[in-house]
């Protein structure tokens, strides 16, 4: 009280104490791979889930003022986790951020997501260059995100250090990245990175391409060759481009890959953006003799097809190329293959640039040409090779699905279970059980929505699913058990960004009887 005042003190009115724990509930939820009835208890404090019940309990089940809902129809899913984004932060921020790039990943219920190494200045090559690219990260996540890191000649000697400061893999290019400061590596350099990651708890992934020694094409040098290697069309028509990057270029890569495995048997070793079904065989053949041995593929490959793609309409450009229908029925095919399926994950590749990079003709969305570029407008050997997508994936996933009889199961199976487990993050990540992390993603499978720049936050809106029909709408996104996201009202602006970056080292695999 102040001096001489008299009379009993005036008490502010208090809050009602936070809550200790969170539920949500619905009649439909992947729970352990199975869709079941749940009500979900998560942590306030630590953000785990504590104990999950296969009904639906009532509210009045938890002590009053316990946050509670009940969002049946809709599923509850694990939260996806993509384990291909490139974020290109420090260096080519205005290519894609993370504050951009992890609100679009929360859009659509992707609650991690795994920065590939390249395409920032510097790239996650050095201990040195992880720690820039922490600090750039520091504050603006709206989701958890992990980094990889590269191998390029030269620096195999970086390697376990990378490990011990919490890399989730290894990205390297047996051709050409398109990015100086990320060269592509040679078998020499290959045997180097496993000799040094042999026993290490990570994955050593590839971008499979590699030009053949004798080749009727090379690559996006075609643009520029003489007979016989000359371009097969105009540079604008789609199918020179395809031409270009034949299904040779991936083979002959994965046979460079798996003829050195044996230098490194209990590495893991992983196909990134598998895109030609010519691979599968070979690839079912490694694993049937114990090579440790994956592949992904991308949203794109399963949704869209080359004989779609109208002239000049770089928005399509990416590497490998997205191949013709009857390839693309023969991913999915593998993909939902009842047994050992070679290909276990299904990611984004979210590669955007800056729009005046695509180089799209006058009247494409997302077009910025002007006079500067006019003679390269529509060329896709000089566009920027890239499709942008975080977080459109799962609705993507969903509306191609619908004629293929994929499940919700499916999904979480392949974009939350298997990408979590391939970057080391199985019993935290990508299923919802006790102990798990709270991330959840809330998702309305009957709803549609037209993709504008409203539902495309990435940092540029130039990306081919722009103008289309998606069916399945996320209306709620958790990280460890804190809403960050309703397709209602938008992001939680007031708590700010709450994603951590997952730096905690791999943890070695238990070692395998024989």
């Amino acid at each position: 009280m102040a001096p001489h005042a008299t009379g009993s003190p005036v008490m502010a009115p208090s809050s009602p104490p936070e809550s200790p724990i969170t539920v949500l509930a619905s009649s439909r939820a992947v729970i352990g791979g199975s869709l079941t009835s749940a009500t979900i208890v998560i942590s306030a404090s630590t953000g785990k889930i504590t104990s999950i019940f296969h009904s639906i309990l009532p509210e009045s089940e938890f002590p009053p003022g316990t946050p509670y809902t009940d969002y049946s129809p809709h599923v509850l899913l694990p939260g996806l986790v993509d384990a291909h984004v490139h974020l290109n932060e420090p260096g080519r921020t205005e290519w894609e951020g993370f504050w951009t790039g992890t609100r679009a990943a929360a859009f659509g219920g992707v609650t991690t997501v795994v920065d590939m190494p390249l395409n920032a200045i510097p790239p996650t090559t050095t201990v040195a260059g992880l720690k820039e690219k922490v600090a750039a990260a520091q504050g603006k996540c709206w989701v958890d995100v992990g980094f990889y890191g590269g191998i390029i000649p030269g620096n195999a000697s970086e390697l376990r250090g990378l490990v011990r400061e919490g890399v989730r893999g290894f990205k390297g290019f047996l051709i050409e990245s398109g990015v100086d400061e990320f060269p592509a590596v040679s078998a020499d350099d290959i045997r180097k990175a496993m000799a040094e990651l042999a026993s290490e708890p990570t994955t050593l992934m590839f971008h499979a391409e590699m030009i053949p020694p004798i080749s009727a094409s090379v690559g996006d040098d075609v643009q520029a060759s003489l007979p016989p290697m000359a371009p097969s069309g105009p540079l604008s028509h789609y199918k020179t481009f395809l031409d270009s990057r034949p299904p040779s270029f991936e083979t002959y890569a994965i046979a460079e890959i798996l003829s050195l495995a044996h230098l490194a048997p209990e590495l893991d070793l992983h196909i990134v953006h598998l895109s030609a079904v010519e691979a599968i065989p070979m690839l079912r053949e490694a694993r049937s003799k114990g090579i440790k041995v994956t592949a992904e593929t991308c949203f794109h490959y399963l949704a869209l097809a080359a004989e779609s793609v109208e002239e000049g309409d770089t928005r399509h450009k990416c590497c490998p190329p997205i191949r013709e229908e009857s390839n693309r029925v023969g991913l999915w095919n593998e993909l939902q293959r009842k047994d050992d399926s070679v290909i276990k994950t299904v990611v984004s590749d979210h590669s955007p640039c800056t729009p005046n990079l695509k180089l799209l003709p006058q009247g494409l969305p997302g077009s910025v040409s002007s006079a500067d570029t006019a003679d390269t407008d529509g060329d896709f050997f000089a566009a920027w090779g890239g499709i942008s997508s975080v977080g459109l994936g799962l609705s993507i996933l969903w509306t191609e699905g619908q004629t293929r009889g994929v499940t919700v199961e499916d999904v979480v199976k392949w974009c939350c279970k298997n990408t979590a487990a391939q970057v080391g993050l199985q019993g935290r990540k990508g299923d919802l059980g006790v102990g798990y992390d709270g991330d959840i993603a809330v998702f309305d499978t009957e709803g549609e929505f037209v993709v504008q720049h409203s539902s495309m936050l990435f940092r540029n809106k130039c990306s081919p699913y722009e103008n289309k029909t998606l069916k399945g709408i996320v209306k709620e996104t958790w990280v460890r058990g804190k809403k960050v996201f309703s397709r209602e009202d938008g992001f939680v602006e007031k708590t700010g960004p709450k994603g951590t970056l997952l730096l905690e080292p791999r943890k070695a695999k238990a070692v395998r009887k024989s």
